[in-house]
């Protein structure tokens, strides 16, 4: 029977500490959550299946953006929306083409329409917002905080949404508040979305398998050309990296949807160089963006 290795005291006391410090970290993290239960839905007319407006016990109203969990866009007022909405019928593979796009952006607006449709259904008893008051973007008109919504029955909404396939497992992620890190929510929800499309739930109903790979990959080659043009709405100043929000980071040349939610999620920074933390920034795309992005004392 083969030797198991020996650690020495120095480096089992290591692994010790490393794990410890892992665990106050999570533990950290959940602790900058607050939970408010009794929160109740208002109904609005620009509210989509993500994002909506909700009124505290205390009589405070926010809005909410849901970690996790993209619905289709069903007020589409401008160029940003409908490129969001394009987008995700992409991601969904119900993007046709010529003639039939009308019929395209059609349904994927009424399945928008399903999506609040079910969260007014799911919220209509009281539930638990659990948030850090963190700034979740927003078009002028309200501000948007991120926020996971606790159903009255216990169940996570994110998760609801995409197991009905009325959403899709993307965003800004962090951890739950019952302890889930952040990858483990991610994964956990995109098991969720795996399973809506075997079973084809919503959307997926519509997809077009034959075309999901090359649809998928035509808007990743236009992401990368509108990346390159974003030079001409770049901001005026740095950005403080800590505090800015999602729609203003994508503002930063190279910057896209998914680098300003990774950014979101690796918060807090200490200092510009703690970017590399960033799954897929290196020295090289530091360098490039030093000029745009600051951490303010």
């Amino acid at each position: 029977m083969p030797k198991l290795p020996i650690l020495d005291p120095f480096r089992f006391s290591l692994l010790v500490f490393a794990w410890a410090c892992c665990l106050a970290a999570a533990a950290a993290n959940a602790a900058e959550l607050e939970s408010i239960p009794g929160v109740r839905l208002i109904p609005t007319e620009w509210a989509d299946g993500d994002s909506f407006e909700v009124q505290f016990p205390s009589g405070a109203k926010h809005t909410i953006r849901l970690y996790g969990a993209d619905a289709f866009e069903l007020n589409v007022t401008d160029r940003a929306d409908a490129r969001r909405l394009q987008q995700q019928r992409r991601y969904f593979g119900i993007t046709y083409y010529s003639e039939q796009v009308p019929e395209s952006i059609a349904l994927a607006k009424t399945l928008g329409a399903e999506a609040k449709a079910a969260v007014g259904e799911l919220l209509a008893e009281p539930f638990t917002v659990h948030t850090a008051f963190a700034d979740g973007g927003g078009d002028g008109r309200y501000r948007r905080i991120y926020g996971f919504i606790s159903l009255a029955d216990g169940r996570d909404l994110a998760t609801v949404l995409v197991e009905r396939g009325l959403a899709r497992a993307f965003g800004v992620y962090r951890g739950t508040p019952e302890g889930l890190n952040r990858d483990d929510y991610r994964e956990q929800l995109k098991d969720a979305e795996l399973r809506a499309a075997a079973q084809r739930k919503g959307a997926w109903a519509y997809t077009d398998w034959d075309e999901i790979g090359e649809q998928r990959r035509q808007q990743r080659l236009e992401d990368r050309e509108f990346d390159l043009a974003t030079g001409r709405s770049a901001p005026a100043g740095p950005l403080d990296i800590n505090t800015a929000a999602r729609d203003d980071l994508m503002r930063i040349p190279g910057i896209g949807e998914h680098y300003a939610n990774a950014i979101i999620e690796h918060r807090p920074y200490a200092n510009v160089e703690e970017l590399l933390r960033v799954p897929g920034i290196g020295e090289k795309r530091l360098a490039r963006l030093r000029d745009w992005v600051s951490v303010e004392r």
